[in-house]
């Protein structure tokens, strides 16, 4: 996310209750199914984050070991698996949950964006910047100076991170039709050697991945079960307010961050910068990873299947809000999935294309579902306030 974000608030819960909702125990029984469900769904997806990080640091580690063509593809497919997972995680923050919470704002260090590449390495036409280039200011690259330096000149010198990994893989997005294409070579010493300092930049990239791998264990441990930890509180808590941080989630991935921060600039501008996965061209699946993630919450959906869910909570008191959120999430998910790829084409067409329209309409698609879970929250007789 951007870091600049708009601040997003918590609200208390209206009071006033009724006989088919909150003051009636069957009611509030079936809510606590809901939060149980959730915190179930939040490690699963949390563990498989994890999981996928896991197989992307074996490959890269591989690659390290052994530069070659073949192995630097096998970390690019093994990083895009591993997106694509942590995609459906980003709708449990938002909440000043683990993910988010001070003082490590975890969040900030395992997806901030957008980035300026030469914070780390060399761009073209500059050779001799970023992190990895400077043995002046930093003789030794270690895990304490990729954290000290992560957002220390400003939101966009990010030097840690999903995206810092898939600049160091991909390099810079120079095609007007495709990903960047770093050569491997970047990182190989000898003869075929290409760039500067191929050692350090075998450690950062190295020290990033295991960073990452550590940051997304920590989130994964908080939600674990059975353990006296964030998810034991989390679902202690009264159902209401677990539902209204839940809620709050959804809504703020859906509006402010997917509609806005994620779709609307880059829309606006037009500029390869402001999409999400800019390096690596993936920014559409990201997307669509997203929307899915609102989706399966609303649904309480764990690999495909349902169960207890903010759907069949709210059906209870009121079928038609119920009926147009699960439309709205549908309608939303096809929008994002009709996005032509890659993203940075379809925002860089002529006004009036195809490609143009059908972000647009994924833009208006987003805004609609986000006021559909609005309605969710107020039929709930939960008040959000999303800035």
């Amino acid at each position: 996310m951007r870091r600049s974000l708009l601040a997003l608030c918590l609200l208390p819960a209206c009071t006033n209750t009724s006989a088919t909702g909150w003051d009636d125990e069957s009611f509030r029984a079936e809510a606590q199914n809901v939060v149980d469900r959730y915190a179930e769904l939040v490690s699963a997806a949390y563990e498989k984050s994890s999981r996928g990080a896991e197989q992307m640091d074996s490959a890269l580690q591989a690659f390290v070991a052994a530069p070659s063509a073949d192995t630097l593809e096998a970390t690019k497919t093994a990083w895009l698996g591993a997106r694509d997972d942590y995609g459906l995680t980003e709708v449990f923050r938002f909440y000043n949950g683990p993910i988010d919470a001070a003082p490590d704002e975890l969040e900030g260090r395992i997806n901030a964006w957008p980035m300026d590449e030469a914070y780390i390495d060399y761009v073209e036409g500059m050779p001799d910047v970023g992190l990895i280039n400077d043995l002046a200011g930093y003789p030794e690259l270690t895990r304490d100076v990729l954290i000290e330096r992560n957002g220390a000149k400003g939101e966009d010198s990010i030097s840690t991170g999903w995206h810092a990994i898939e600049f160091l893989l991909w390099g810079q997005d120079l095609s007007a039709d495709g990903p960047g294409a770093r050569p491997w070579t970047d990182y190989v010493d000898g003869a075929e050697a290409t760039a500067e300092n191929q050692d350090r930049r075998r450690q950062y990239l190295t020290l990033a991945s295991e960073l990452l791998l550590d940051d997304l264990a920590r989130v994964a441990d908080a939600w674990s079960e059975g353990q006296a930890n964030y998810r034991a509180d989390f679902v202690a808590q009264d159902p209401k307010e677990a539902i209204t941080k839940i809620l709050l989630g959804m809504a703020s991935l859906s509006g402010a961050e997917l509609a806005g921060e994620r779709m609307t600039v880059a829309y606006d501008t037009r500029e390869q910068e402001d999409e999400h996965s800019c390096f690596s061209d993936n920014t559409h699946k990201d997307l669509l990873a997203n929307i899915q993630g609102i989706e399966d919450v609303y649904l309480g959906r764990i690999d495909g299947q349902a169960g207890a869910s903010l759907s069949s909570l709210v059906a209870r008191i009121d079928a038609d809000v119920d009926a147009v959120a699960t439309a709205k999430l549908q309608a939303a998910v096809a929008a994002v999935k009709a996005i032509p790829a890659p993203f940075d084409n379809a925002i860089q067409a002529a006004d009036g294309s195809p490609e143009r329209a059908a972000v647009k309409a994924a833009i208006d698609s987003l805004k609609e579902a986000t006021d559909a879970l609005v309605a969710v929250a107020d039929a709930l007789e939960i008040e959000l306030n999303l800035e």
